[in-house]
């Protein structure tokens, strides 16, 4: 479980922010001096570290250095009451995760620690090659396929260049997993390594995010912000589904590529960079090039370095040896003890296509190890989008009426707030099924609905629409 330090003498702020932020999936420590959060670091090891600035036997900045110097790869998140220009300035260039005021809206913190704790274990867990065993104790790239085997010699080859590399494959196959063993397999190994996934952040957020801003760039420009190409200077910065990007933001890019420079939104100030960009689309660049959606100057800029990942209907031979990897991984995850894989469900799992390739079954062999009530995964654990059976239908008194009469009647009758109310009909009956399934295990509910626990927990505290209360 990944463990959240952090370091405030406001016995106030220490009390909500862990009441707040440690959940089944995160567990917090606390510390009200600079002295006692050093030596909680070495006693607890966290995954991330949240910092006020004033802390009474040192500057919270110092902290920073301090802890930067026992562990460069920590992701530190520096929060302060004190709205001052120059702090947030100096925290970020000296490699803050985030610099956040006091108060802290909760709900963006959360956000915030979640995304420092999955970066900590891009950087800190390696990935490496199933053939070199469990005992490496990283994230394993599991398959000995010739398709395979032709990516392992890719990321030998480029990791150790300093070139641009792009990963292309379609979605589910482990894009990430390769990205971060170029990175760890380079000479860059010990420097900065960030990632940005295109696609999932607003396109008027994403130059601001890659680039920073002045003060009054825009609205809600309420302070400067260093982006990601400087932070991530003398390392790595991952561009995942580049392809999403906007044309404005590719002619910056491609100016970093090219001369290793670039201003922030709103700036005069030309900044220099020293990154290495690793990127990867699950899309045709090509067509969008042609399509008028994707530079081609780009493009070729990123071409030149290309590893291809198969998809899992072409890696003839992984499928087995993943889905016994998967049912290894989840048994220690969910605690469970499931020790085969019927041959009926080795038989459904090979005629499936896999559309969603690896990810997809992962959430396959998952969601069999939670439906399993013995040590055996049988065809009937299996989802019925991978057997082909028809779901069952809902019955019962936490029936699900049929969702078009449902939106039909909620239509007829004037309701305000229409898609709140439907999907709030909708999860009332999902999230009570799985959880009646599981035992009121919200753990593994959470696991069978394919949501985090904090999502989960969310739900499960608004158990009706506003209106009806």
């Amino acid at each position: 479980m990944p463990t959240l330090l952090i370091i405030d003498d406001e016995p106030n702020v220490l009390y909500s922010l862990q009441a707040g932020l440690e959940t089944d999936e995160l567990r917090v420590e606390t510390a009200k001096t600079a002295r006692r959060g050093l030596a909680a670091l070495a006693a607890v090891a966290p995954d991330a570290v949240i910092v006020d600035v004033r802390l009474p036997d040192q500057s919270g900045l110092e902290l920073f250095d301090a802890i930067k110097r026992l562990d460069p790869h920590l992701p530190v998140i520096v929060v302060t009451a004190f709205a001052a220009t120059e702090t947030a300035i100096e925290a970020m260039k000296r490699g803050a995760f985030e610099y956040l005021l006091k108060p802290v809206d909760l709900h963006h913190l959360r956000e915030v620690v979640d995304k420092a704790v999955a970066l900590r274990r891009m950087r800190k867990v390696p990935a490496v090659v199933e053939s070199d065993g469990p005992a490496a104790g990283g994230d394993l790239i599991v398959g000995r396929s010739p398709a395979m085997q032709e990516v392992y010699k890719a990321i030998g080859r480029f990791a150790p260049q300093d070139v641009t590399v792009l990963i292309l494959g379609e979605s589910g196959t482990g894009k990430e997993l390769v990205a971060r063993a170029v990175y760890q397999h380079s000479k860059r190994a010990d420097k900065p390594f960030l990632a940005i996934n295109c696609a999932a952040i607003p396109e008027a957020l994403l130059e601001s995010e890659l680039f920073g801003h002045e003060k009054g760039a825009f609205t809600g420009a309420d302070r400067q912000r260093v982006g990601k190409f400087e932070q991530a200077d003398g390392g790595t910065l991952f561009l995942d589904e580049i392809g999403d990007m906007s044309p404005a933001t590719q002619a910056k890019v491609l100016r970093v590529l090219q001369d290793g420079r670039f201003e922030r939104i709103g700036g005069r100030e030309t900044i220099a960079t020293d990154v290495r960009l690793v990127a990867a689309t699950n899309q045709r660049l090509d067509e969008l090039v042609a399509a008028g959606r994707f530079r081609q100057d780009l493009l070729y800029r990123l071409n030149g370095v290309t590893i291809h990942l198969p998809p899992l209907r072409e890696r003839a031979g992984d499928l087995q040896l993943l889905v016994d990897h998967f049912v290894g991984q989840m048994n220690a995850k969910l605690g469970r003890h499931v020790g085969t894989v019927a041959p009926d469900a080795r038989t459904a799992l090979e005629r499936h296509p896999w559309p969603g390739n690896v990810r997809e079954l992962q959430n396959a062999i998952r969601y069999a190890v939670i439906q399993a009530v013995s040590d055996v995964i049988t065809a009937g654990c299996l989802p019925g989008t991978v057997t082909g059976r028809a779901a069952a239908p809902p019955a019962g008194a936490n029936a699900l009426p049929d969702l078009r009469e449902l939106v039909r009647a909620l239509i007829a009758a004037g309701t305000p707030e229409l898609y709140r109310r439907v999907i709030h009909e909708v999860d009332r009956v999902v999230l009570d099924e799985a959880l009646q399934h599981v035992k009121g295990n919200q753990v593994l509910a959470s696991e069978l609905l394919g949501i985090s626990r904090t999502t989960l927990r969310a739900k499960l505290a608004t158990d009706r629409p506003a209106d009806d209360r």
